[in-house]
């Protein structure tokens, strides 16, 4: 199977993140917070492929955060968002964010396969092996305590999906999760479609090292990210002998001042639905291990302005040097939100990639 064309891009990947959840990535009371319709997803995708930023990545959610908000409680699914966005642009790479206990590897695979053959090999594969108890809840779902079965169950499901891809005619499967009789694929992608995973544990690392080509961790700390992003590579490296490469997501607020950024920042802060943000970091550190827990401070009051994503804060200048610091933590790309993706992104285009593109970090666009 050949190299699908993203994983042949060379330069700092940027990409979109949450534009299909209610509020995006801000846990924000602020009435015209981001509302993720499909009007305003359509607007933003075709603004970003115009662009050319390399993908837009989504949320599968089922159920909100609570809060007066109910933060991301409402959410477009993901994969009939990916396939409408597939449809209405040319170059962009669409993600589907699919978890596996709640979807068939056998639907999966043919959902995917179906994508890429509309989109010219554009979609791509964001696996979750599950982390949020009170929607599995809601799905009628047991979350297992374990991460041993949480990540053996994925394993598997993924093994089921790229056999599906690969293999020629009928296959049996007696798995430890599946039984599957006289199975098989068919359209198969033509290109293995990229694989993304954020992953915290241990075994949660060891599954993206042998399965993603690209790994998501957040970036509290850049002298820790640098560390840390150095270490999952050669881990991949030592354990797989394959590369894996390293993601973040950031948030940006940029302004023509810093003032004028800096009050924005403050806004959020004074606007923030509290109560959604505690019941999202109470869950995230209860399943989940994708955030150090020694810097539970500094991380609430990021998750109430952007998720808890790396902040890139000021004037077109100060948001290319956090970016360009990002890069030389040794993160190969990272995704990008906004408080107004589609009213804030054109700024950003205008006045940031141009400043990108002169530092070598990125290509321009033609």
């Amino acid at each position: 199977m050949q190299t699908n064309q993203f994983l042949k891009r060379d330069h700092f990947l940027l990409g979109t993140f949450s534009t299909n959840c209610s509020g995006g990535m801000t846990v924000s009371k602020l009435p015209d917070r981001w509302k993720a319709d499909w009007e305003s997803n359509l607007k933003i995708g075709k603004l970003l492929d115009e662009a050319g930023i390399d993908f837009m990545l989504p949320i599968a959610r089922w159920i909100g955060y609570g809060g007066e908000t109910d933060f991301h409680g409402y959410v477009l699914e993901t994969v009939t968002w990916a396939t409408a966005l597939l449809a209405n642009t040319k170059q962009l790479t669409v993600f589907a964010t699919i978890h596996t206990a709640a979807n068939h590897p056998v639907v999966v695979a043919k959902q995917i396969a179906t994508m890429a053959q509309m989109s010219d090999e554009r979609v791509g594969l964001n696996i979750v092996a599950g982390w949020n108890k009170p929607e599995y809840e809601a799905l009628g779902l047991t979350l297992p305590d374990d991460h041993e079965t949480r990540y053996g169950y994925a394993q598997e499901w993924f093994d089921i999906v790229k056999k599906l891809w690969t293999h020629d005619g009928p296959f049996d499967w007696d798995g430890t999760y599946f039984k599957l009789k006289h199975t098989y694929g068919n359209p198969k992608p033509h290109t293995m479609p990229p694989i993304y995973n954020a992953a915290g544990s241990g075994l949660g690392r060891e599954f993206a090292a042998h399965n993603a080509d690209f790994l998501f961790t957040p970036a509290i700390n850049l002298a820790r990210s640098k560390q840390e992003v150095a270490e999952l590579k050669q881990q991949a490296l030592e354990q797989e002998g394959r590369k894996v490469d390293v993601l973040t997501f950031a948030h940006v607020i940029c302004r023509p001042t810093e003032a004028e950024a800096q009050k924005v920042w403050q806004s959020l802060q004074d606007n923030a639905d509290w109560e959604a943000t505690d019941n999202l970091i109470r869950l995230q550190f209860a399943h989940a291990q994708s955030f150090p827990h020694d810097l539970l401070q500094l991380i609430r009051e990021r998750f109430a302005a952007d998720h808890g994503g790396f902040p890139l804060v000021g004037t077109p200048e100060q948001v290319a040097d956090g970016i360009t610091q990002l890069h030389e933590a040794g993160f190969s790309g990272t995704t990008l939100s906004f408080f107004d993706y589609a009213e804030e992104f054109p700024y950003f285009r205008d006045n940031v990639l141009p400043i990108l593109e002169s530092r070598g970090i990125r290509r321009k666009f033609v």
